[in-house]
């Protein structure tokens, strides 16, 4: 039987790629998902806050209770046997180091065995939290999941377009920074497609880099040449999810032809993704 410790194990040394094999994380929201990423060959699912919120019939941004997140991670992490990490946006409840504990123990509980944690919405309006403050939530993390869970610390800067270039590089690295020498083991920067930035922001952080890849996004490949450690692709899958369905149910209803369901997944083997022999 796999343990949290061996799944633990086997997504940290999946941080130390080999032979140009970077981790790439399809992201999942729910239990089916999650099983056809796994049965498509991945070594490991990160979650996506946006598709569980979704799923959940909420607004992406911090829309969730702890208490929903954290049963959306059970059921991910139930259905597979691969390591799971956790988004759990910006750590629920009052975003205190405190409630940032709190919601650690509890996706780790779920079976989570890493976490994505972001530095925003900041207080007062501002688009992200002082960046002592979110260090000080990430040394919460860190004693609360003690050495085995993977920290992927969020920075928001590109992604909330806080300041102009070159200060966002600069800002993006101070916080990257403090967040590792917190505890955090990664640093995941979304918003940046740019080669040549990406490749500046690895050498600077010097800590495994997540770059969330999406269309007109450098490959994987290209990725792995720049340097950049985790490739994961956010809500895109889900995204890519909600048009198929809506594609099906268009032409169902406007001429009632059936094109958009050729070649689905067979119904059995649907099924059998969630038998006790499937698994």
């Amino acid at each position: 039987m796999t343990t949290r410790t061996d799944l633990a194990t086997t997504f940290r040394r999946l941080h130390r790629p080999q032979d140009g094999a970077i981790l790439i994380l399809p992201n999942a929201w729910d239990a089916l998902s999650a099983r056809v990423i796994e049965q498509a060959g991945a070594r490991a699912i990160a979650t996506t806050s946006a598709g569980v919120s979704w799923a959940l019939g909420r607004p992406d941004g911090q829309g969730l209770a702890r208490s929903e997140m954290v049963e959306a991670v059970r059921r991910i992490a139930g259905a597979v046997r691969i390591p799971v990490t956790a988004d759990v946006e910006s750590g629920y409840g009052s975003g205190s180091p405190e409630d940032v504990a709190d919601t650690v123990r509890a996706v780790v509980d779920a079976g989570a065995v890493g976490i994505n944690l972001e530095d925003a919405p900041g207080r007062g309006g501002e688009p992200l939290l002082l960046p002592e403050e979110h260090a000080a939530r990430i040394a919460a993390a860190r004693a609360a999941g003690g050495p085995e869970l993977f920290i992927n610390a969020r920075v928001d800067v590109y992604l909330k377009e806080a300041g102009a270039e070159p200060g966002r590089f600069d800002e993006t690295v101070r916080r990257a920074l403090a967040y590792t020498a917190a505890g955090a083991d990664g640093v995941f920067v979304p918003g940046v497609v740019d080669a040549s930035t990406i490749a500046r922001l690895v050498q600077a952080i010097g800590a495994p880099v997540n770059v969330m890849a999406s269309y007109g996004a450098p490959s994987v490949g290209e990725l792995a040449g720049l340097g950049v450690v985790r490739v994961s692709v956010g809500p895109a899958i889900t995204r890519a999810a909600m048009t198929t369905i809506r594609a099906a149910a268009r032409e169902l209803l406007d001429t009632g032809t059936y094109d958009a369901l050729v070649g689905g997944i067979p119904f059995a083997e649907a099924n059998a993704l969630f038998s006790a022999s499937g698994r």
